[in-house]
C-alpha cells in the first residue's frame, strides 16, 4: 500500500486547527463546566473539523506515470471541459483546453503534465467566480505556467474558485521539472486548466474522474 502524508502547505493549518480544537474543548470542559452531552457534541464537531482539514491536505505517495509522448493529469478531480478555445495570454492562438475541477474532497496537489523547462510563470489577481464558470479561466485569481519539452509547449493554469483563496506554486521561469513533479497546491477547491496543441490525441472524456500523476490526459503530436 502507498503511504499518505500531509502536504507541506498544510502543516501550519493542521497544527493551528489542532490547537484551536484543543483550546475549545478545554475551555468548555474546564472553565465553563459544560455537561457531558454538550461536551460530547462540542468534541464531535471540533474533531470532525480537524479530521476534514487533515484529510484535505493529504498527499498520497503515488507511482507517477512518466512517458515523454504522453500528457499526465495535473490534478485529481473531474473533467469538466474539453474544447477548442483561443488562448490570449501566452500563445495568442487556438488551443485545446482540458479542465479538471477539484472538489474539497479531492487531493489538491498539482503536478506537472510533462517534463521540460519552465518558459513562463505568472500570477494574476482576480475575481472569485465559482470554478466551473466559463469566465473563471480568465477573470479569477490564477497562475499560468508554460512548460517546454523541446518540441511542444503546454500551459497549465491554476484557478482559484468561490472557496479557494490561496494558490501556491513553487516553480519559476528557467527551472527544469520532471514529469509528475509536485509544483503547487490550491487550498480548498477550484480547478486546473491545460492548454494543449490542437492535434493532441485526447484519451479522457467529460465527466471522467481522474487522478494527478496517474491518468493519461492524451498523447502529444509527433
Amino acid at each position: 500500500m502507498s503511504s499518505t502524508y500531509i502536504h507541506k502547505e498544510g502543516w501550519k493549518i493542521v497544527l493551528t486547527t489542532f490547537l484551536v480544537v484543543l483550546f475549545l474543548n478545554l475551555f468548555f470542559n474546564l472553565i465553563l463546566h459544560t455537561g457531558p452531552v454538550l461536551s460530547w457534541i462540542i468534541f464531535s464537531v471540533t474533531f470532525f473539523i480537524f479530521c476534514f482539514v487533515t484529510y484535505f491536505f493529504r498527499n498520497p505517495r503515488r507511482h507517477i506515470i512518466t512517458d515523454d509522448n504522453k500528457i499526465i493529469c495535473p490534478a485529481d478531480g473531474k473533467v469538466v471541459v474539453i474544447e477548442e478555445v483561443y488562448e490570449p495570454e501566452y500563445f495568442g492562438d487556438k488551443r485545446l483546453q482540458v479542465s479538471v475541477f477539484m472538489s474539497p474532497s479531492n487531493v489538491h496537489v498539482n503536478r506537472t503534465p510533462i517534463a521540460g523547462e519552465v518558459k513562463y510563470a505568472k500570477y494574476h489577481e482576480g475575481k472569485y467566480l465559482v470554478a466551473w464558470h466559463p469566465k473563471s479561466s480568465t477573470e479569477n485569481e490564477r497562475t499560468s505556467i508554460v512548460l517546454d519539452n523541446g518540441s511542444v509547449d503546454v500551459l497549465i493554469r491554476q484557478i482559484a474558485g468561490k472557496v479557494a483563496r490561496r494558490i501556491v506554486y513553487n516553480i519559476s521561469e528557467g527551472d527544469s521539472v520532471e514529469q509528475g513533479a509536485d509544483f503547487g497546491f490550491i487550498k480548498f477547491g477550484s480547478r486546473v486548466d491545460l492548454f494543449l496543441p490542437l492535434d493532441t490525441k485526447i484519451n479522457i472524456h467529460i465527466g471522467q474522474k481522474v487522478k494527478g500523476g496517474i491518468t493519461i490526459i492524451g498523447e502529444l503530436p509527433n
